[in-house]
């Protein structure tokens, strides 16, 4: 148990005074980097989706004529 309480002592100051925090600013940069950045890849994915579906579409309705 003695191990335990040192981790944990061990992990908050870490935590407090080792590790550097983004400021709110470089936080919401980040947030909007990758709000867009998702965005972009959806959009990519979903004209992947559409232009696949297109191609095997016409390919199975060129195959029943």
């Amino acid at each position: 148990m003695a191990k335990v309480v040192q981790f944990i002592k061990e992990s908050y100051e870490e935590m407090t005074q080792k590790v550097t925090w983004p400021t709110w600013g470089e936080l919401q940069n980040s947030a909007v980097l990758v709000l867009v950045a998702s965005l972009i890849i959806a959009l990519v994915v979903f004209a992947m989706d559409k232009g696949s579906t297109f191609v095997l579409d016409t390919f199975y309705k060129s195959l029943s004529n």
